[in-house]
């Protein structure tokens, strides 16, 4: 009987280990193809998940924007193997984190990736300093069935990419249809009408997306997935992208053709035409790259051919992506990246001049998901962007106004001279009518940018210091700023500071900005400047003497 049992056990084990091996096998053959909706929910079946199955179930999760789920892969992931794991999972999980708002966590796997130390919140409060322009931005459809991306204008339409096309064959990366692009008129509102395909000289059963046009309109670039599949260095068969052109005719596209420096080895993508029709930027894996895609400029001579690719250098293009250029008509590049700092997975940037540098352009047009595809027309200060901040790919319109950052940081003080304490820079102070304690209506300006400090640094606590001037008893004048100072802070409060965070101390006459210290001895004017609030940063506060005397003596006594 025991020789039947252990038979029967050998038997059911090696069934499962069976079972095993071919839903690995499976899940395996998913993944090459790059099918990672099949590719996850095979791996999700293998119960006895290794090494090999968690990063690829994982990526799959990441590459489809399935970001909780690829953040608790991972970080499965690296709680059984760390130690043994490719720097790439760092990256990817410190990505997957960040879209989660694990930001903390994400600064940690990043760090270890990068070899630097980075800050996401230092990040942050360094970007509400210097961005140049803040964005209102609408998503333009709530189409969840479709994934919506790459807006161009042509003329006075719009022509953008998308999967709505049920007809096509479905593409197993997302399990949806593959891409064709569209024409439409956009309203102010962000309404898509008219939406009307591209003839079939256009569009066929591969991926076609990000046109471009001449500002004439007879001219358009777009991308096209090539037909043959190659290997790729991890022995995946692939099939990469190319730039085509096609020319208005009799009101017909025609004279279709493949930009020469394409390639079936590698892809060369997502095109955008400067205003003069001079030169042609694309994003490439081309051998020679920095990272897996750079942006590249190349010339369109006169006579229809077309100078050397040139790479945009290292102010550009990172280790990672960098995709979706755009020149507008200004010359400024705005491009797609995952290598720069940012709020996470792909945000835009900003470059202008040599490209030396990039911009990010800030949190109200990125976020921790993927947001790309920029255009600007930058005389109308209108544009639009995709994003899967919501789940898959979607259109939103932006407008822009120009951005004047507070130049206070929480780290940006001055010190008094008349007191040696620390107070916020550039904020100011708010004066006070002859007796009297009531904020004047031309002093909420100045309060108002203390509350937004306030609320922009939440660990930040002040001090309201209030004064009068010498007119008055010294007891009077005492009780006068202490009023002050209360009614100061009242104002702060009731526009949403936490009380806790604030204290009011009245100073009377005892700390005049001029020498006005006795009554009648200066103008009506040169008093009223030591009638006045103050704030003053508690964290740097220095150590009085009758501090310092408390601490010795508690020093000695211990």
């Amino acid at each position: 009987m025991r020789n039947i049992y252990s038979t029967l056990l050998i038997l059911l084990v090696s069934a499962t280990a069976f079972a095993q091996s071919s839903e690995i096998k499976k899940a395996d053959k998913f993944f090459a193809q790059r099918a990672y909706i099949d590719a996850a929910d095979a791996y999700e079946n293998v119960v006895d998940k290794n090494q090999e199955v968690l990063q690829n179930l994982g990526d799959s999760y990441f590459f489809t924007n399935q970001m909780e789920n690829a953040a608790e892969i991972y970080r499965l992931l690296f709680l059984r193997h760390e130690g043994n794991i490719e720097p790439v999972y760092q990256f990817r999980f410190a990505n997957a984190l960040r879209a989660t708002g694990e930001n903390e966590d994400a600064d940690k796997y990043m760090s270890a990736y990068t070899g630097d130390d980075v800050n996401y919140e230092e990040f942050t409060k360094k970007m509400d300093t210097v961005v140049p322009h803040v964005y209102t931005t609408n998503q333009v459809m709530n189409n969840s069935a479709s994934a919506d991306f790459g807006i161009a204008f042509y003329g006075d339409k719009i022509a953008f990419a998308s999967t709505r096309n049920q007809e096509r064959p479905i593409y197993p990366w997302n399990n949806k249809p593959t891409l064709d692009l569209y024409s439409a008129n956009m309203s102010d509102d962000g309404e898509l009408s008219d939406v009307v395909l591209f003839s079939e000289n256009i569009n066929t059963d591969s991926h076609e997306s990000s046109a471009t046009f001449s500002e004439d309109g007879n001219v358009m670039y777009f991308d096209r997935t090539n037909e043959d599949r190659v290997k790729n260095e991890e022995g995946m068969k692939v099939a990469h992208i190319s730039i085509y052109r096609a020319e208005m005719v009799d009101g017909e596209w025609t004279n279709i053709e493949k930009l020469p420096f394409s390639s079936e080895e590698y892809s060369v993508e997502h095109p955008s035409l400067s205003a003069d029709g001079s030169k042609l930027y694309f994003a490439s894996d081309m051998p020679g790259s920095m990272g897996s895609f750079d942006i590249y400029v190349v010339d369109v001579n006169e006579d229809g051919t077309y100078g050397e690719p040139e790479n945009l250098g290292s102010g550009i293009n990172t280790a990672h992506r960098e995709q979706f250029p755009f020149i507008s008509k200004d010359g400024i590049l705005y491009f797609a990246s995952d290598g720069h700092m940012g709020y996470g997975n792909l945000d835009v940037y900003s470059s202008e001049g040599d490209f030396s540098e990039a911009q990010n352009l800030g949190a109200s047009v990125n976020s921790a998901h993927d947001d790309f595809a920029f255009a600007v027309k930058a005389d109308e200060d209108k544009g639009y962007l995709a994003s899967n901040r919501r789940g898959t790919d979607n259109l939103y319109s932006f407008t822009r106004e120009d951005y004047e950052p507070p130049v206070v940081e929480f780290d940006d003080r001055e010190t008094n001279t008349e007191t040696g304490r620390q107070q916020l820079r550039d904020v100011g102070k708010i004066y006070f009518d002859f007796d009297k304690a009531t904020i004047k209506p031309e002093s909420e300006p100045t309060l108002n940018k203390v509350v937004d400090i306030m609320k922009k640094y939440p660990e930040l606590n002040i001090e309201i210091g209030s004064h009068a001037d010498a007119r008055g008893t010294d007891k009077y004048n005492m009780d006068l700023s202490e009023r002050r100072a209360a009614s100061t802070l009242e104002y702060l409060v009731e526009h949403g500071v936490e009380r806790e965070r604030l204290t009011s101390k009245g100073y009377g006459e005892s700390m005049p900005l001029n020498d006005c210290t006795k009554p009648r001895m200066c103008s009506e004017e040169q008093y009223a400047k030591n009638r006045r609030s103050e704030f003053t940063i508690m964290d740097d506060e220095p150590a009085t003497e009758e501090m310092e005397g408390e601490e010795m003596e508690n020093n000695e006594e211990n």
